[in-house]
């Protein structure tokens, strides 16, 4: 009895993952999270030869890329290489199978998102997907090259990063898992392992002063989307009783005055869940109603639709099989403005109270619009056509997994990259790879203005002329702060260039390329930061990633309403 008692608690010592193992799990690289970015860093580092580990807080892989943003925001895709492009691939793969066409029929949807040739005009691609499709896709990648993931797994982040020399030796899970590694990426939206580290970092709009930007900071009156009152028909009174200002602000309006134009403040743009939903009537429920729904929280929608507003359905983006990839559209919609200030510093206990509210709010106003007998009936019918799909986020009742996190934490590294860089005002040093998307932020607040109105602020749109390059140096912390850690998602960008940067394609060409330094810096035994740009550079065009391309200079303009 006793030997056995003995093989059992060594046996359960050597199984990895075992809760009473002492030892850490070790690694050539580790990652922490479980964004699209980091599945494809660690596919880099396998295919590498070198082992690597995902530590990865959530339980399903691929951040918002499976979490219903199946829209992509791509910009110009000839820029999008590498293994962020096989993705595409494989996604193009899935629906090429007859099968995958289970809700409509591939002939019925047409050729949107298909046929779009890779840069050597073999392999296609396709852009637009549903969640479980995309999430297929990193799960195969998973199996495909053997990648331990460690999942549900969250980074003690008041004692869980142990530093040598300014180096990362480990660090440690709530659970009490340690995991060593001789390079570290932090893949996460919100850049905790960078901050547990002890990394400089911003949160926040820099005055535009500060990089000598004009689209950064507050900016009231601008209307490039179609996401403020400045649209409607005649302006709308921000108060319960209208005309009366002590009866109180309606629900979501800031009692605060909203700063002057071009001023840094603490604001961030405001987060919503991208809904997959569906409108075929086997596959979806109706949308619930949340346990503490309060009617009066959209009141103010109420009175935009009052003034004639007709846009509610303009961001119902077709996906296949009578689904969507909804995104927030108009004055008032699923971006629960001012909800998330504190969610970047948050602690977990608090950032779960941010998540729900933000869950809550969503779903109130999906059941409002579909049920309350003041929503414009030809609106409230056709709402009632749509649901929850059965078949996706299917252990959540049909809510995505992931808030989309459109902006954290933001890196003070070597470099920052700034909206000089990205409409190409100056020459962009060493790059990692390419972005083309506009420079977009979504509101960051609803005032009243000085006439007594209701106003969003912070919405921006500003597109570049062409892509553009994204430095090593922005991935890159000062050496000073620590010399083996890569951070490719929460990278060092200001707020509006980040705007640009933010975009899924881009975080999975930045993860292969931190992979791609990581393994270097492995090899060489060297500093992320000493690095030769030029070996980097050469081992990231055998890769397939594109660093820079000669484009035909076009007139700028505002970008289409898309994320």
């Amino acid at each position: 009895m006793r030997k056995n008692i003995l093989w059992l608690a060594t046996l359960l010592f050597a199984i990895p993952g075992s809760a009473n193992s002492a030892k850490p799990y070790t690694a050539d690289v580790v990652i922490y999270g479980g964004t699209a970015a980091a599945v494809i860093a660690a596919v880099e580092v396998a295919q590498s030869g070198k082992k690597v580990i995902i530590v990865s807080p959530d339980k399903h892989l691929g951040g918002m890329t499976s979490s219903g943003l199946g829209f992509t925001d791509t910009g110009d895709k000839s820029v999008i290489g590498g293994l962020a492009r096989d993705f595409y691939h494989r996604i193009w793969a899935y629906y090429n199978q007859p099968q995958t066409w289970k809700w409509e029929a591939k002939t019925a949807y047409g050729n949107k998102g298909q046929g779009t040739l890779a840069i050597d005009g073999a392999n296609r691609t396709m852009w637009i997907f549903e969640p479980h499709i995309a999430e297929q896709v990193f799960e195969d990648y998973i199996r495909e090259y053997k990648i331990p993931v460690y999942r549900d797994e969250w980074l003690n982040r008041e004692s869980g990063v142990t530093l040598h020399d300014k180096k990362i030796a480990s660090i440690t899970t709530l659970s009490k898992k340690q995991f060593s590694a001789r390079v570290f990426i932090d893949a996460t939206y919100e850049g905790d392992l960078m901050a547990a580290a002890g990394i400089a970092y911003t949160v926040g709009r820099e005055a535009n002063s500060v990089y000598g930007e004009t689209w950064n900071g507050i900016e009231k009156g601008v209307r490039q989307h179609r996401h403020n009152f400045l649209i409607l028909s005649h302006p709308v009174d921000p108060y319960k009783t209208a005309g009366d200002k002590s009866s109180g602000l309606l629900a979501g309006i800031s009692n605060l005055p909203p700063g002057n134009n071009g001023e840094g403040d603490h604001r961030i743009q405001a987060y919503c869940y991208r809904v997959c939903m569906s409108s075929n009537a086997q596959n979806r429920v109706p949308f619930p109603k949340p346990a503490h729904y309060n009617a009066a929280d959209y009141e103010l929608l109420i009175r935009i639709f009052d003034t004639g507003w007709d846009e509610w359905f303009q961001k119902f983006d077709a996906i296949p099989n009578k689904k969507t990839d909804t995104n927030n559209h108009g004055p008032f919609s699923a971006d629960y403005i001012g909800a998330n200030y504190a969610y970047p510093d948050a602690s977990y206990a608090a950032r779960r109270r941010i998540l729900k509210a933000h869950e809550t709010y969503q779903k109130g106003l999906l059941w409002f619009v579909a049920n309350d007998p003041r929503v414009p009936g030809r609106v409230r019918s056709r709402m009632q056509q749509w649901g929850l799909p059965k078949d996706e986020f299917k252990d959540n009742g049909g809510w995505p997994w992931q808030l989309y996190i459109r902006e954290a934490r933001r890196m003070n590294g070597i470099y920052t990259m700034t909206q000089q860089d990205v409409l190409s005002k100056k020459e962009t040093p060493h790059s990692i790879g390419m972005g083309s998307y506009a420079m977009d932020a979504h509101n960051a607040q609803r005032y009243v203005d000085e006439a007594g109105h209701v106003q969003n602020e912070g919405d921006i749109g500003v597109g570049p002329d062409k892509p553009y390059k994204i430095a090593f140096e922005s991935i890159l912390p000062q050496k000073e702060a620590c010399s083996n850690l890569l951070v490719p998602v929460c990278l060092s960008s200001s707020h509006i260039a980040y705007g640009s940067i933010r975009m899924e394609p881009v975080f999975m060409i930045l993860g292969q390329s931190a992979a791609v330094a990581a393994e270097l810096a492995i090899d060489q035994a060297a500093a992320v930061q000493d690095l030769s740009y030029g070996n980097v550079q050469k081992v990231l065009e055998t890769r397939g990633q594109i660093l820079s391309r000669q484009f035909r200079t076009k007139k700028p303009a505002v970008e289409p309403d898309r994320q």
